[in-house]
Formats: C-alpha cells, sequence, structure tokens
C-alpha cells in the first residue's frame, strides 16, 4: 500500500496532515527542519533514554570525532578569520553576529540534507527512531555522569592532588587552590550547571523541533563556551552567541531546577524551593543559578560562592544555605539527584510523546 501522500497546511508553514489514521507524522523530504510535535516528542523522549544508555560510543569519538568537535572546528576558524585586532569593537560586534548566523547555518543545512535524503528512501517511523538516535550525539546525560563521578573515585582512591586534576577536566576555574571542599563543590556546580545546557536544554529543543532543533541548540552553546567571554579577544566578537545562549538556556535552566526539585528527599524539598527563589536570580548567569541553588538546597549545601578565575578573584553569591564543607559522600547524593531528574525528564519526555499521538 505504501505511505500516504502528504500536503502542507499552507504555503508557507512547516506543519504537514496526511491522510493516514496511523497517528504517525509523515513528513516530505522537501522541508526537514520543521516537524509536528507528533515527531518531534518521540525523537526527544527516544534521544533522551537511549543516550542514558550508551552515551557516545568510543569507537565513534576515535574514528570520527564529535559533532561538538566539528563545530568547534568551524568555530576557530571563524574566529582567526573574522576577530581581527584592527577591527572596531562595533565592527567586531558585527562579525560576531555573522560568525554566530555561519555557525548556526552550516550544520543546520547539512542535518537537512541528512533528513531530506532519509525521508526520501525510509519511511517516517524508522526516521522518528533515526532522528532519536542522532540526537543522542549531542546529549551528555552518561558523559556528564562519568566526567563527574571520576572526581570523587580521583579523591578516595589518590587524594586531593588527583581530585584537583579531575575537576579541572570539566570546570574553568584554577583548581590548584581548592581543598576538598572545594574541589567537590565545583563538581557539584559543574554536575547542576550542564545537567540544564548538556541534558535538558538540546532534549528540549529536540522536543520542539526534532534533530535541528538539538543541532540548533548545540552550535549556539558551542560558540558561547569557545566566544562567549568577557576577554578583551571576544568581548565584542563573542556578545551575539552569549547574547543568544542566555535567552534560548532560560526555559531548560528552569525546567532543570524543577527536576532537581521534584527529585530531592521529601524533607529537603522545601529547602530546595527556597534556595531557588531566594539565591538563583542573584547569580551572575541568568541561568546557571537556578540548578545550581536547587542543587544546593536539596543536598543541604552552598554552591558557587567566591573562587578564582586565571588568578583573579570572582565574588560570586553563595547558592543555598547549607554548610559549604561538602564531602565526597555529598558529591554521591549529588549524582543519586542527578540521575533521577534525568530519569524524570525522560519520563516526561515519554509522556507528552504518548499524549501527542494519542490526540490525533
Amino acid at each position: 500500500m505504501g505511505w500516504p501522500r502528504v500536503r502542507p497546511l499552507s504555503r508557507s508553514g512547516g506543519w504537514y496532515e496526511c491522510s493516514c489514521s496511523s497517528g504517525l507524522s509523515c513528513e516530505p523530504p522537501a522541508r526537514m527542519l520543521f516537524f509536528p510535535l507528533v515527531t518531534t516528542l518521540p525523537v526527544a523522549a527516544l534521544a533522551a533514554i537511549l543516550e542514558s544508555l550508551w552515551g557516545y560510543p568510543a569507537v565513534l569519538l576515535g574514528a570520527i570525532g564529535h559533532p561538538v568537535m566539528w563545530i568547534g572546528t568551524l568555530i576557530d576558524r571563524l574566529d582567526t578569520a573574522l576577530n581581527l585586532p584592527e577591527y572596531s569593537e562595533r565592527k567586531r560586534r558585527w562579525m560576531g553576529i555573522l560568525a554566530l548566523v555561519v555557525i548556526v547555518l552550516v550544520p543546520l543545512t547539512v542535518v537537512s540534507l541528512v533528513l531530506q535524503i532519509g525521508y526520501a528512501v525510509l519511511p517516517p517511523p524508522v526516521m522518528i527512531v533515526v532522528q532519536g538516535v542522532l540526537t543522542t550525539a549531542l546529549v551528555a546525560q552518561k558523559s556528564l555522569w562519568t566526567h563527574v563521578r571520576a572526581v570523587g573515585t580521583a579523591l578516595r582512591r589518590e587524594g586531593l592532588a588527583a581530585g584537583r586534576q579531575a575537576v579541572a577536566q570539566i570546570v574553568g576555574r584554577d583548581t590548584r587552590v581548592l581543598d576538598e571542599a572545594g574541589v567537590v563543590r565545583a563538581a557539584l556546580e559543574s554536575l547542576a550547571e550542564n545537567f540544564s545546557d548538556g541534558v535538558v536544554a538540546p532534549l528540549v529543543w529536540a522536543a520542539l523541533f526534532g534533530l535541528p532543533g538539538a543541532v540548533f541548540y548545540k552550535a549556539v552553546n558551542t560558540a558561547d563556551s569557545m566566544i562567549g567571554h568577557l576577554t578583551p579577544r571576544h568581548a565584542a566578537f563573542g556578545m551575539a552567541a552569549a547574547t543568544v545562549d542566555d535567552m534560548i538556556n532560560l526555559p531548560a535552566s528552569r525546567l532543570a531546577a524543577l527536576c532537581l526539585i521534584w527529585v530531592a528527599p521529601a524533607e529537603r524539598r522545601a529547602q530546595a524551593r527556597a534556595a531557588v527563589r531566594r539565591d538563583a536570580p542573584g547569580h551572575r548567569s541568568p541561568n546557571a543559578g537556578w540548578p545550581e541553588a536547587a542543587m544546593a538546597g536539596a543536598l543541604g549545601l552552598r554552591l558557587a560562592g567566591p573562587r578564582q578565575y586565571g588568578g583573579t578573584r570572582v565574588d560570586d553569591v553563595w547558592m543555598g544555605d547549607g554548610t559549604p564543607n561538602a564531602t565526597v559522600d555529598d558529591l554521591d547524593r549529588g549524582l543519586v539527584l542527578y540521575r533521577r531528574a534525568c530519569a524524570l525528564l525522560s519520563v516526561l519526555l515519554l509522556a507528552a510523546a504518548v499524549l501527542s499521538m494519542i490526540a490525533l
């Protein structure tokens, strides 16, 4: 019988209806950047579940690298070509905007072509699975768990020096001056913040727009991590990347905080909510304070606060009103909280996917 024909609901729209009654989406291969929720929600749910099981395979990393590495190479070349020292601050800002447009459009164009080929030869249900599998490369549940757990393992087995070295892989602050409590706090802060922008955010954008949404988010987020800094070289050039990244992370940071609050121990849930309401708005980042405050309140700790970057002390406000003397056991509790929050997010996405198909 074959798959039914589809027709656009409007000439300019990206939403499609089909004549089938199977409840499956039937996107044509012509427009591969916008999909209905009945496609995108299953893509996000599948990506969340599969990535939690296998992460990004080491064999692929060794053979072809990682999509973030490919985007990073593009960003580095644009930084070299467009961010010239002789340019005025105004021109650097415009060059930064141009660079961000290229950083977004190049991977989206590649993804659009891949999906167009896929939908031309494979049925829509199979392509939902394909999108979900490809989206796993843009989510960091397992990788984040592995890197943060390595900090606790290093502290227990080899002591403070090894713990400092392990945490230096996931934070940008000066780790040489950290005591054990500082190492643990740094790992927990990274766990909370990256739960938001490395797990929740790409899945939120995948839930809205499928694989293209996750690619768009990851391109902007990678640009922000590489050039969105208040350094003499990047303050102007990276302004567009930093601003857009702050905007597209707003929903995810709030959802990440809610997930952490929901899975907090019952006796700590009120403290987690209070920490978010009281402390998150005072964080220097419009987004990072939300999951950090939730994590701090749920664990009965104080996170963030004063720290040192490149020999310069930064006096951030504290998140939470507990003790700053975090231990390796607290890191273990944070990892348990993180896994529960990831599981909750997967359940929410799966429930939304099922409801979207039932509603057809």
